[in-house]
């Protein structure tokens, strides 16, 4: 238009692009199953959450999230747990045992292991012995994520663990002693000292394959 101002045409709407939406992780049903799991359990020893609470010094708010998987607790607090319910923490996989409890299964298949993932703390365990409330030896094979933990705070349960470093590095602390374990080197101690677990590798994830006896569940 001469002589006077050039009018700019409004600039085309860009369409809107849609928000992509974010897949829900598969892990929260984990703590579904794992919640389902306690609650049943607890069900069974006609514990109340307050009972249940008094005997961890956990809050029932924090054991009522747990049972309805809207949290994701940690191993120390698994173990604590299970020891409250008398039972190994195996008994927490989810599993299906038989009516009574009891299993005569001798033989667990690779794709069939039970499989435990705490996935906020970068650490998953499978259940590699036939599942069995009243199992006192369990053999697991935990999987830790480079710089997963059980978490600054040392724990104790009942029983004794042992394993073997298959892959990775890991730190373990019991009392005030911490080892670093490579590929090849075993360990054994009563879980009754605290004790804790990490991996401290950045980009390297660490394999162990664990033992747990338990001695005064049931």
């Amino acid at each position: 238009m001469s002589g006077g101002k050039r009018i700019r045409k409004p600039a085309a709407a860009r369409p809107v692009k849609k928000a992509k939406a974010i897949a829900t992780p598969a892990e929260p049903a984990m703590d579904v199953a794992v919640g389902r799991r306690i609650r049943d359990l607890r069900r069974v020893r006609q514990f109340s959450l307050e009972t249940v609470a008094a005997r961890t010094d956990l809050s029932i708010g924090f054991l009522s999230q747990i049972e309805r998987g809207l949290s994701s607790p940690s191993l120390r607090v698994l173990a604590t747990l299970a020891d409250v319910l008398g039972v190994g923490i195996a008994a927490l996989f989810g599993a299906s045992p038989s009516a009574d409890g009891t299993s005569d299964q001798v033989v667990t298949r690779g794709s069939q292991r039970p499989e435990l993932k705490l996935w906020r703390t970068g650490v998953s365990k499978q259940l590699l012995s036939p599942a069995s409330v009243d199992n006192n030896l369990n053999l697991f094979l935990v999987h830790l994520e480079a710089g997963g933990s059980t978490g600054d705070e040392l724990y104790t349960h009942d029983g004794e663990e042992a394993g073997l470093v298959l892959e990775g590095e890991m730190m373990l602390t019991v009392d005030s002693e911490t080892w670093s374990l490579k590929t090849g080197d075993s360990f054994r101690f009563a879980s009754r000292r605290p004790h804790r677990f990490s991996n401290p590798a950045r980009n390297a994830k660490a394999v162990v394959l664990w033992v747990n006896c338990v001695t005064g569940a049931g």
